[in-house]
């Protein structure tokens, strides 16, 4: 961070505190209303912004609500970085992926086609409205509220917040000056805390204390993203790691880019060169031409990214072989997490 930043940011911050807090206290009084949809809500969101393995984890708490309820769900996602941000977007129907990525938003889209024959997703920042939408027109059982930690407005019965034990307070600050949200006492209106990439971290214990020490006695997960295989761009699915042509040039546009990098290492790719975006990066051709000509220059043989980045990549030209790496989210005693999602959708 430059100089310069350093001594406009702490102050911005200290108004964002204030802010923040008197939004916080304004709902725990009741001077704000909360509105209630005809159906459980679960929501998962986190304390600070970037990329915590939230989205792995909505994946896994909606095939977890159709494993133990069989009904219909539905995720409700304001679907940052879509073309027309106030708009709604049915992204999913539940069976059919029935909008694209530029309209529903990178994320919203992933999820939509993950999630193919399990739920709906639905991309609109009035998640009230398209919940009710939902309900009408979908018949939809359950929601699924994706980032919905903030979003103080709408009533939940279960509330998961994520952890990214790499970075678990963005720096300790709240936004600008770090990534914090709200400040970390707001863990404790939580019904349960999931840290994640706890593979990624050698004192666990310690994060694991400090959590519990700011949620009081609810419960206190711990995960690890697991890869799921590796495929290449067009979709085919690639039977061995061997068969990925190395060393790799590896590049994203995630909120925690450093994450997916040392998976990869942790995975035995060798990495010649890594470029990170910024997060939900709109990439264009210069960008890629830039990068390949960037990776053929380090040595790479190929490229690797995300999933959330693939969704992007379709109509470009690339020069070089390019893989995605799948990965889901891997819940220690996640027998204990499934009762209360199912206790919660009831």
């Amino acid at each position: 961070m430059n100089p310069l930043a350093s001594i406009i940011l702490p102050p911005l911050s200290a108004i964002y505190s204030v802010v923040t807090r008197a939004r916080l206290n304004a709902y725990r009084r009741g001077w704000f209303s909360v509105s209630q949809l005809a159906a459980p809500v679960i929501s998962v969101g986190n304390l600070t912004t970037g990329g915590t393995g939230k989205t792995p984890l909505v994946e896994w708490v909606c095939r977890t609500v159709v494993r133990e309820t069989r009904k219909r769900t539905c995720v409700l996602t304001r679907g940052y970085g879509k073309a027309n941000p106030q708009s709604q977007v049915v992204v999913s129907d539940g069976n059919n992926v029935v909008a694209g990525e530029v309209e529903s938003g990178d994320e919203p889209y992933l999820l939509a086609s993950r999630l193919l024959g399990i739920a709906a997703v639905i991309s609109n920042p009035d998640r009230i409205s398209a919940g009710q939408w939902a309900i009408k027109n979908l018949g939809s059982e359950v929601f699924v509220l994706d980032d919905g930690f903030q979003h103080l407005r709408l009533a939940r019965d279960l509330d998961i917040v994520t952890i990214d034990a790499t970075n678990p307070w963005g720096g300790g600050s709240l936004l600008p000056y770090g990534r914090l949200r709200e400040p970390r006492a707001g863990l404790s209106r939580a019904d349960c805390i999931v840290i994640t990439r706890t593979e990624q971290v050698r004192d666990l214990v310690e994060i694991k204390d400090a959590v519990q020490g700011l949620a009081g006695e609810i419960p206190v997960f711990s995960s690890c993203m697991v890869t799921s295989g590796i495929r290449s761009l067009d979709g085919a699915i690639v039977d061995e790691k061997s068969s990925v042509s190395q060393p790799v040039a590896a590049f994203c546009g995630v909120g925690n880019p450093e994450s997916f990098f040392n998976h990869l290492q942790r995975e035995g790719y060798t990495l010649a060169f890594t470029r990170a975006f910024a997060d939900h990066h709109n990439y264009t051709q210069p960008d890629i031409t830039r990068l390949v000509n960037d990776a053929k220059a380090s040595g790479a043989t190929g490229l690797v990214t995300t999933a959330k980045d693939a969704t992007k990549l379709s109509t470009f030209e690339l020069e070089l072989p390019c893989h995605i790496l799948d990965i889901h989210i891997s819940i220690d005693d996640e027998d204990r997490l499934s009762e209360m999602i199912r206790n919660a959708c009831r």
